[in-house]
C-alpha cells in the first residue's frame, strides 16, 4: 500500500548533498516529491535518521529555480537513497 502524501515524479536533475564533517557530493536524482526525493546514491556511508542539507534546480520552462532543503535520511536500499525533506527552505 502506497503511504506517500505527495505524489512522485520522475526527476532529471542533480542534487548537491552536504553531509555531517563537511562531505559534499554531487547524486542523481531518481523521482522528487513536494516532501522527499530519492538519489542514486553509493558510498556515502548514509544512516538512517541522519541530517543533511540539499540544494538542486527545478527548471519551470523559462526559469530555473534553485531549493535549498535540509532533509533527514528516511530509507537507504542498494539503488540509492530516499530522504524526507523538510518543508521550509534553508536560510542562507
Amino acid at each position: 500500500m502506497e503511504r506517500r502524501l505527495h505524489t512522485r515524479h520522475r526527476a532529471r536533475t542533480i542534487v548537491y548533498i552536504m553531509m555531517p564533517g563537511g562531505r559534499r557530493r554531487l547524486c542523481k536524482a531518481v523521482n522528487l516529491s513536494a516532501s522527499g526525493v530519492f538519489l542514486h546514491t553509493s558510498g556515502l556511508g548514509l544512516r538512517m535518521g541522519q541530517r543533511v542539507d540539499l540544494a538542486f534546480a527545478i527548471n519551470l520552462g523559462t526559469i530555473v529555480k534553485v531549493h535549498r532543503r535540509s532533509a533527514v535520511v528516511a530509507h537507504i536500499s542498494g539503488g540509492g537513497t530516499g530522504l524526507m525533506m523538510e518543508a521550509h527552505a534553508l536560510q542562507a
